[in-house]
């Protein structure tokens, strides 16, 4: 009999066990957990947009291969709630609510599985945690506050505006949040305040007629509902050629804004697909703080100057000097 070398076995051995692996792991049977990632925002713009992909940017980086059940709520409460079962049905390893709605869906919903929240302005006041200093049982996330007494006092520097007008979405709690801001801001500097409320999208154009003729400007916080129908507000104030200030970059880099000053969504997203990855990586949403972008770079400042020049203003060099966005003959450009 003819005797077959030892190596030979060897390096057949060899090959059918990688032949077996690659079976097993195209089979999907490789040993390895698979992730679920649900990913659900109230509505769809350009902010909330740039925050969805920040999260799923900020997973690879850590190296999380996930599956991602992207969901849109389309500024429906039955709507989320429908999404927070699904995500409890689909059994994700975690869910994450862009804005204060979707978050508390998903939080009053999922139980058992941590929910990170984004772009939610008063976790407190909104009920996801009882303390800024720590997450609430299954509860963490990122609030995306903005200095809007600082934003009105550099608003009446710019513009001049002596009467502020705010329009704001009624049913939302980061909104009505941000209301009590806005008034504390016009009485610091003695600007007197027009507000109106809003309930869906579509009443903003008819929100805006209605007080346009009687505000010198006015002024946006992030308000998902609002953003969401943002050039009908922007044709609206731009034919009565007054300025706008938008607390949120991201929507304002269409133009229409004479201002814009908040933080960058899409690093926001990052931060919280970070908080994310941490819990993957086992840490406890309880022991993790609300989020807050502090740091000079992870916020933004842009100026229009069509819009200015369409309302007579003249943006001081100074500022222009510090902007990190320029909105001009109908092109953006990054200083």
């Amino acid at each position: 009999m003819k005797k077959v070398p030892v190596l030979s076995c060897f390096a057949v051995l060899l090959a059918a066990l990688a032949l077996l692996g690659c079976s097993r792991q195209n089979s999907g049977d490789s040993g390895e957990k698979k992730i679920r990632i649900g990913i659900a925002k109230i509505v769809q713009h350009e902010a909330l947009d740039a925050c969805e992909r920040g999260i799923q940017d900020a997973l690879k980086a850590r190296g999380y291969q996930v599956t991602v059940d992207l969901q849109n709520a389309n500024g429906d409460i039955n709507t989320a709630a429908q999404i927070a079962n699904k995500f409890k049905n689909d059994k994700v390893d975690a869910a994450v609510g862009i804005a204060t709605p979707m978050a508390i869906a998903l939080a009053n919903t999922l139980k058992d599985t941590p929910v990170v929240f984004s772009a939610v302005t008063d976790p407190v006041k909104a009920g996801l945690v009882t303390s800024l200093n720590r997450g609430e049982g299954n509860v963490t996330g990122l609030s995306d506050a903005i200095p809007t007494v600082e934003h009105i006092g550099f608003f009446k520097q710019i513009a001049g505006i002596k009467t502020l007008g705010y329009i704001y979405t009624g049913s939302e709690d980061n909104s009505v949040s941000a209301l009590e801001l806005v008034e504390e801001g016009c009485k610091k500097y003695g600007i007197t305040l027009v507000s109106q409320s809003i309930t869906t999208s579509v009443e903003l154009r008819s929100a805006a007629l209605a007080i346009v003729g009687r505000v010198d400007g006015v002024y946006l916080t992030t308000d998902n509902t609002v953003f969401s129908a943002l050039p009908a507000l922007i044709q609206v104030f731009g034919e009565a050629k007054k300025p706008i200030f938008s607390g949120d970059v991201t929507g304002a880099m269409n133009g229409g804004c004479v201002i814009a000053s908040g933080f960058n969504y899409y690093k926001a997203g990052e931060a919280t697909g970070a908080i994310v990855a941490d819990i993957l990586d086992g840490k406890k949403p309880a022991d993790i703080p609300v989020k807050f972008l502090t740091d000079p770079s992870e916020s933004d400042l842009l100026f229009d100057l069509d819009a200015a020049a369409n309302c007579g203003i003249t943006i001081p060099a100074v500022y222009l000097d510090q902007a990190d966005y320029i909105f001009q003959k109908g092109e953006l450009t990054k200083k």
